[in-house]
């Protein structure tokens, strides 16, 4: 789950070898992730340390009311997690911009070892990037308004990435 160094600081669950309050930590206190990548990394991390809520607060807008909180807190709690993989962060532009990002997420639970890999989609709105998530649908028609305010129609927007 997380090492600690000689001087007890922990160790970020991202993998970046960085401190946890230098790396994933001031994001999960309410700094913007810079980047796709990074709101990626601090997600993994939150999944490690139980913050349901970051996970809620960092997903579009739109769709955060339809998560199933119980069990993201269930598959939290009774994993232990073994690593995260970022295999490519590619920023798409766009207005919104947009970022995708291919990684391997690896736990253990009682039913053995996993990886899970994935191609993520996410969309920066007012400065801060979220995670367009695959499992709750975003109702718009392809000429609709996008779900995620950013003033363009849904097809143009995305509706590319879903």
């Amino acid at each position: 789950m997380q090492a600690s160094d000689q001087a007890g600081s922990i160790s970020c669950p991202c993998g970046s070898g960085d401190e946890l309050a230098l790396c994933c930590g001031h994001y999960h206190a309410g700094t913007p992730a810079p980047s796709a990548e990074r709101l990626m990394r601090s997600r993994y991390s939150a999944y490690v340390l139980g913050l349901i809520g970051y996970l809620k607060a960092t997903t579009l807008p739109v769709q955060q009311a339809a998560l199933d909180l119980e069990s993201m807190r269930q598959w939290s709690a009774n994993s232990i997690w073994l690593g995260l993989e970022i295999e490519q962060s590619t920023v798409l532009g766009g207005k919104p911009e947009h970022a995708l990002v291919s990684f391997i997420a690896r736990w253990h639970d009682g039913e053995g070892d996993h990886a899970h890999h994935e191609r993520s989609a996410f969309a920066q709105r007012n400065g801060r990037w979220y995670f367009i998530d695959p499992t709750v649908p975003l109702k718009a028609g392809r000429n609709d308004p996008c779900p995620c305010e950013s003033g363009e129609k849904f097809k143009k927007c995305c509706a590319p990435f879903i």
